[in-house]
């Protein structure tokens, strides 16, 4: 990439644990969320914002152009399903759920999205990850199939 290349991209990604299980548990979340970060950061983005409940995360990371965000869930996702197990933070097996959503913000937004991330616990007392998905997936006006949204949505309702 050129020294001459600017840039101002935002994105927040949500994933969820495979069936949307409530198996991120309070006492390891900050580690697993600094090793994202560390991630993140290796790869040459910038973090600016992590948290999420037990079944999902949110992160919101300042991206380069020359990123390639599919590469870098993915490597988050096998990253951190090797760190889960090798830390023995479980009993059984850890899995992410297949794909992500990932949502474009403007630079004046930032400050709300960091917000909505740091307040995760709070929101989700009032709204379910699948509602609050669908919201997400509405407002972004991205069009989408039930029966393709999750894995988990036929065994959930």
């Amino acid at each position: 990439m050129s020294s001459r290349t600017f840039s101002q991209i935002y994105i927040q990604i949500v994933f969820a644990v495979k069936h949307r299980k409530a198996l991120i548990h309070s006492s390891w979340k900050d580690e697993l969320y600094k090793y994202i970060t560390g991630i993140v950061q290796a790869k040459g983005q910038k973090m600016l914002a992590i948290n999420g409940t037990s079944d999902h995360i949110h992160f919101l990371i300042g991206m380069r152009p020359a990123c390639c965000l599919s590469d870098l869930v993915r490597e988050i996702k096998k990253s951190t399903d090797v760190f889960i197990k090798e830390k023995r933070f479980l009993s059984y097996p850890f899995q992410w759920q297949d794909g992500f959503g990932a949502f474009s913000y403007g630079h004046s937004a930032i400050g709300n999205v960091i917000q909505y991330i740091q307040q995760q616990e709070e929101h989700h007392r009032k709204k379910s990850f699948k509602e609050e998905y669908i919201a997400f997936l509405h407002k972004f006006e991205i069009e989408f199939e039930n029966e393709h949204l999750f894995d988990w949505l036929e065994e959930h309702q």
